[in-house]
């Protein structure tokens, strides 16, 4: 069993510091809680850096998205002793992360042609939010993304969505495809009643434009429902 070793990093033995191991073999060597404990760099009272950042992970059964959801106040409160500047540099350090993944899909410049790759391409925007938001995704003739556009922000359940806005920015950017996206922040991926009847009102004024609506996507709790793969587009 590996020891737990408590207060600073350069307490442990040299072959099992985050950072000597990074260096020696590369920093996709090294585990989740290895590479939380060199961004803390240190533990709290009582408690070493690698043992507190284990407990944090077994505290979300191992997913670091369930961590990186938290806002400092949540993740202050959740784990007492951190204070609000560890939890920032923690919380700053796993957004980078995850910008950086989204930004590997904008240089791949990939082509939309399905549920699975429109939801990888904009779960950077709506994973994980606390609240609800409606994106828009305008495609190429040849299904390569034009631009993405925030069309609302609401509540915990519904946001407001003006139909003209999305015909306008089609129009604006010349493009022929509007991909619709929205959040359930419950993670229940179910579409209600509401989001039928304003799928429905988008398609029909795409149409009259010559404008083709090909999905609406809802994103939730690390996966995604589509429109179109259920028969509703």
């Amino acid at each position: 069993m590996t020891q737990i070793f408590q207060g600073l990093i350069s307490d442990m033995p040299e072959e099992q510091r985050p950072r000597e191991k990074a260096m020696s073999c590369g920093i996709k060597a090294l585990s989740n809680e290895e590479l939380m404990a060199l961004i803390f760099a240190t533990g709290i009272k009582g408690k070493g850096v690698v043992q507190m950042c284990r407990e944090i992970l077994d505290d979300n059964k191992g997913h670091i998205s369930k961590v990186a959801a938290m806002d400092v106040r949540e993740f202050t409160t959740r784990y007492k002793g951190i204070g609000p500047a560890k939890a920032l540099t923690m919380l700053a350090a796993l957004e980078l992360g995850f910008r950086s993944a989204a930004d590997a899909l904008l240089v791949r410049d990939p082509e939309i042609r399905d549920a699975s790759s429109a939801y990888e391409y904009m779960r950077q925007y709506l994973e994980n939010l606390p609240h609800e938001e409606f994106w828009i995704l305008l495609l190429k003739q040849n299904l390569k993304v034009k631009k993405a556009v925030q069309i609302g922000r609401g509540g915990l359940t519904s946001t407001a969505v003006d139909v003209k806005i999305i015909i306008r920015e089609a129009l604006l950017a010349n493009t022929p495809h509007i991909m619709l996206f929205h959040n359930h922040p419950s993670g229940n991926l179910n579409p209600s009643i509401q989001d039928k009847a304003l799928t429905d009102k988008i398609a029909g004024a795409a149409k009259m434009m010559d404008l083709r609506v090909p999905d609406h996507i809802i994103i939730g709790g690390g996966s995604y429902y589509s429109f179109h793969d259920n028969g509703l587009l």
